[in-house]
């Protein structure tokens, strides 16, 4: 691709985009520790609205997951 053409692309970013008061690295110290980002479908979001809750379900849900397998494997 020649220098003209790249000319008339849009920009990555839009001017209102204000990161003026961004922290750098503010998140990856979590990063380190392993923890793992997942994108929730907009439905699943509306229910589970901050880490804590999707953590809590997700603990239920493995806790009854290892019950019914101990239960199924003695």
């Amino acid at each position: 691709m020649n220098q003209e053409s790249n000319k008339h692309h849009e920009p990555e970013m839009l001017g209102e985009y204000d990161f003026s008061a961004g922290v750098r690295g503010k998140y990856a110290g979590r990063f380190a520790k392993g923890s793992s980002v997942v994108v929730l479908d907009p439905d699943v979001a509306q229910v589970f609205t901050d880490s804590d809750s999707v953590n809590q379900a997700l603990r239920a849900l493995a806790g009854i997951i290892q019950h019914q397998s101990e239960k199924s494997h003695p």
